[in-house]
């Protein structure tokens, strides 16, 4: 008998081994090739700044194809085959999906994007524009292989059964070579072999990364794009489902009594600089006043006080801000949650969160907000938006924000139809008219749509000549802006006519950007050349008017600023010490407090300097400007804004998801009864 180490023997064994992967092989290997192509076609279509799909990237991205597909080792021929269809089909389509979603959010799609589904429909418009051509390109294999299966269809009916005879034969023939049991063995052992392969080629270089230049990027609020930089797409993907179970199943909410201790003393600290009675002559100046705050869907900074072909773009606002207070370095702070993002900014103070909508994923945690502390100054508070209550979660949020009622679509006549929903021209005629029969003071917050993405108002509504940016999204945009400024000059009107103007604080802000992202429109629009950093600033800037009964205070006021600082200042106005409550942003009014404005994305503006963040989240490898000269300068001149900032980010996160404002407020009320 022949030693198992001579070379026949051993040659045997080793053809054995492999054979279970000659049948798949190529088919396998096609799959993993095609998979590779088109994860790259979503990266050349992101464009991203210090975000390139390098060698050491492509083998983690094939790791992660292998690792979501290993599995299909274990599956009988057949059932291989249509497997590696299936999965083709459904991560084409997650792709797809993805890079759709990003050109419009500049983020990726996760479990609590998800959760939110049901909104989808109600993009369909917006879709439809963010769609090219090329992207057919993701499913044309697909397309091909259906193709060639009707024609080999189609042969096999014409020629009849003899050649699947042989084949039955051979397989047998085959199947005779080896028991189930080995087959089973070595098919066990052939899937065990990729799935090491494909932990290997993931977190080999997942660990090198997060071992030298992305160090705590699993620990800290990256984002998204700073985790797709490391991870590639699946690797993303599979990271964000872990970190949606440990959030809801496991202790991913659950904080260190260091850790929460950490939070108390940041906002003690914040706490103790808040203003109160007697500081200056305007807290509390506007007392037991009415307050309307509209908040303007992608109403964009840029617009202000601009001229497209003799035309002025905004002329009621550029009038109102005669006799108002304009903030014109106000920024918006949203993230995915886009319109719910700016909502819980603006009246809970707090950074929205790095994935999903608060709205959606934390609606019965409790908040500080502006509708809530009113409420014991003796406020009613009130909600206008014609559109469905359930969208974005509004019918259960708005309840546990402490709003009294809702007016919804349901609420609305719907005498102007126009884009998703009510024309805002009577949205705010009707919304005025409610408010009129309401018991003052009142609180009053509205949410506008007209201006919303897709921005295709009928001919008839459309007044401006864009000239060569008629037709194109952005002249679209800007004649949907037109559109809401005569809205709200015709809703100054309606104020004075029921007699409100004179009672009431009127704020009116941008919620997001447009989500148009080239720079040529605007450009032209503008009639100069944009630099990065002017483009950072047009992209996140909003309008931010605060007009006072008396037209008292009005100016240009250029301190840095952003949606959560507007709760703490409207409480200044109306002299309601904040000090007992969670809320992170700035008082406007307070000269006391450092003026710091946080982005979602780590980006941040201290009036001085503004800091654009690297893709990959490292911070040299981020821009520094000067403000003034508008020039890059050196990036330690940031560092101490960037921690700080990122310091922020973590603090409001672990606030809102380890539901920490109640758990504090019971130890206030603990306490006192002690």
């Amino acid at each position: 008998m022949e030693s198992f180490n001579s070379g026949s023997q051993r040659q045997g064994w080793i053809q054995r081994l492999l054979w279970p992967f000659a049948p798949i092989r190529l088919t396998y290997l096609a799959f993993v090739i095609i998979m590779l192509e088109k994860l790259i076609y979503l990266q050349s279509n992101i464009h991203l700044p210090n975000i390139d799909m390098n060698d050491l990237d492509k083998v983690t991205a094939v790791g992660s194809i292998v690792l979501a597909s290993f599995w299909v080792i274990w599956l009988p021929k057949r059932g291989r085959i249509i497997a590696l269809i299936v999965l083709d089909l459904l991560l084409s389509f997650l792709i797809f999906a993805d890079l759709v979603y990003f050109r419009y959010f500049q983020d990726f799609i996760t479990i609590p994007v998800l959760m939110q589904a049901g909104q989808v429909e109600s993009l369909g418009g917006s879709i439809r524009e963010l769609l090219s051509a090329n992207d057919l390109w993701l499913f044309a294999d697909l397309m091909l292989l259906a193709v060639v299966g009707i024609v080999l269809l189609v042969l096999r009916i014409r020629r009849g059964r003899s050649r699947s005879t042989l084949t039955r034969s051979a397989s047998t023939y085959r199947s005779g070579m080896m028991s189930r049991r080995k087959r089973l063995t070595l098919g066990f052992t052939k899937g065990a072999i990729l799935f090491v392969l494909g932990c290997v080629m993931t977190f080999g270089p997942i660990k090198y990364a997060t071992s030298t230049w992305a160090t705590g990027l699993f620990v800290g609020n990256w984002w998204n794009m700073s985790l797709y930089n490391v991870t590639g797409l699946l690797g993303f993907h599979g990271y964000d489902i872990y970190r949606y179970a440990d959030d809801h199943f496991g202790n991913g909410n659950q904080l260190s009594a260091a850790q929460t201790d950490e939070i108390k003393q940041w906002f003690d600290a914040k706490q103790k600089g808040r203003a109160k009675a007697g500081d200056d002559k305007l807290f509390g100046a506007y007392k037991d006043s009415n307050v309307i705050v509209v908040q303007g869907e992608a109403f964009m900074n840029f617009v202000i006080g601009k001229s497209f072909n003799g035309q002025e773009i905004t002329p009621n606002i550029n009038r109102l801000m005669k006799e108002s207070m304009y903030f014109s370095q106000y920024y918006h702070q949203t993230g995915q949650g886009r319109t719910s993002d700016a909502d819980i900014g603006s009246n809970a103070s707090l950074h929205p969160l790095p994935t999903g909508s608060v709205f959606t994923r934390y609606a019965d945690h409790q908040y500080d907000t502006l509708p809530n502390i009113l409420s014991k100054q003796g406020y009613d508070s009130y909600v206008f938006h014609a559109y469905e209550p359930s969208f974005w979660n509004r019918s259960v949020m708005y309840q546990n924000m402490g709003y009294k009622k809702f007016f919804s679509k349901n609420d609305f006549t719907i005498d102007e139809p126009l884009g998703w929903s009510l024309g805002d021209k009577s949205f705010f005629r009707q919304s005025i008219e409610k408010m009129s029969t309401l018991q003052q003071p009142f609180y009053s917050f509205m949410i506008t749509l007209s201006s919303h993405h897709p921005y295709t108002l009928p001919p008839e509504v459309q007044e401006l000549d864009m000239g060569d940016l008629s037709g194109t999204t952005f002249g679209d945009y800007i004649q949907a802006l037109h559109y809401v400024d005569a809205a709200l000059g015709e809703m100054e009107s309606e104020l004075k006519e029921k007699g409100l103007w004179d009672k009431t604080i009127l704020v009116f802000y941008g919620d997001h950007d447009n989500s148009l992202k080239d720079k040529a429109p605007m450009e032209e629009f503008l009639g100069k050349s944009l630099s990065d950093l002017d483009m950072e600033q047009l992209m996140n800037q909003v309008p931010m008017l605060i007009h006072l009964p008396d037209g008292a205070h009005a100016g240009t006021y250029d301190i840095p600023a952003g949606q959560l600082d507007m709760t703490p200042s409207l409480l200044h106005l109306l002299g309601v010490n904040a000090s007992p409550y969670y809320l992170m942003g700035n008082d406007m009014f307070n000269q006391k407090e450092k003026k710091l404005v946080v982005l979602r994305t780590g980006a941040f503006s201290d009036g001085d300097i503004f800091y654009i963040p690297s893709a990959d989240g490292v911070f040299e490898h981020g821009t520094a400007y000067d403000l003034k000269t508008r020039q890059t300068t050196d990036i330690e001149r940031a560092r101490a804004g960037f921690e700080e900032a990122q310091k922020r980010l973590n603090i409001s996160d672990e606030l809102i998801t380890g539901d920490l404002i109640r758990e504090f407020h019971n130890e206030q009320a603990q306490a006192s009864t002690k």
